[in-house]
């Protein structure tokens, strides 16, 4: 069978006609085995069903899993809160599907002793007692029992104590058919369902306690790094302010630079200038020299 991940061909038109041999055809074998344990460990809460769809949920070995399972279109198409890599339905999932079926099946209807006649049952008629008076029929002919009554409102009151006080129900009366015996197997079966539905609320709200804690600590990591980023603003602007400042300055320093290159020019025309008129007061010193030498050789015949 061609089918794609959470999405297969299905001709039933409604849910609770996928019996377990059905879904064990088109998954994997795995898969079946242990949604199939899921059901018998009573880990399967449907939350709302009809023919068409379903929501539950599975406790699995890693949490609670949220499962909706629906027809549409001629496929069923089934969704999963697990990330578990099973096709084309995960094992939450045929456990869903496996509970549902055993839920919706048809309840067989009691069936009261006088069932099987078709004429109703007579009243009870007077017997004789040999001495010309009459006496009522036993009351054991008719299908409540005053006896079992009796029991039933005895063992009523402290199963009704026992459910105030969220403890386990006392042992029923020895009572093994007849309605009154149905009265108490039902009031059972309501209580085992509260269990579960107390069960799976505690849960559910554990689970929702550890998403919260989750939300928790995603919301102060999301907080710390705002704040980071915050601190990484100023420091950018800081440093951006400090970059410019020292723009500030390079220009500065290359107009220093420019006037000491000028100055320098400056000096070495001024050095090369003194440079030339040292040259020439030696030439002139010269020149006083040897017109002084001579000055001298001219003076001593005339003394």
């Amino acid at each position: 069978m061609a089918f794609t991940r959470n999405k297969i061909p299905c001709s039933a038109d409604r849910l609770g006609l996928l019996d377990p041999q059905m879904i064990q055809a088109v998954v994997e074998a795995s898969a079946f085995q242990i949604g199939k344990q899921y059901l018998s460990e009573n880990r399967v809460r449907i939350v709302e069903a009809d023919g068409a769809q379903i929501t539950a949920a599975v406790i699995g070995n890693s949490g609670l899993y949220e499962q909706t399972i629906r027809l549409k279109d001629g496929h069923l198409i089934s969704k999963c809160s697990c990330t578990i890599p099973e096709e084309p339905i995960c094992r939450h999932c045929v456990a869903v599907l496996l509970e549902y079926h055993r839920w919706s099946q048809p309840r067989q209807p009691r069936k009261s002793p006088a069932a099987s006649d078709t004429k109703p049952p007579s009243p009870p008629q007077p017997t004789g007692n040999g001495q010309g008076k009459t006496v009522p029929a036993s009351p054991s002919s008719v299908d409540v029992k005053l006896s079992e009554v009796m029991l039933f409102i005895e063992w009523l009151q402290p199963a009704m104590a026992a459910i105030e006080k969220g403890q386990a129900l006392p042992s029923s009366p020895e009572i093994t058919a007849g309605e009154v015996a149905t009265w108490i197997h039902t009031i059972r079966n309501l209580e085992e369902r509260r269990l579960d539905s107390e069960a799976l609320q505690i849960n559910l709200e554990a689970d929702l306690r550890d998403r919260e804690a989750y939300v928790g600590r995603l919301t102060q990591q999301l907080q710390t790094s705002l704040a980071e980023a915050r601190t990484a603003q100023t420091t950018a602007q800081d440093l951006q302010r400090e970059v410019a400042t020292h723009k500030e300055l390079i220009a500065k320093v290359g107009e220093l630079a420019d006037e000491v290159s000028r100055y320098d020019g400056q000096l070495k025309s001024m050095a090369q200038e003194f440079l030339s008129k040292g040259s020439q007061l030696d030439k002139l010193a010269g020149s006083y020299r040897s017109l002084t030498e001579a000055l001298k050789s001219i003076a001593k015949p005339i003394s």
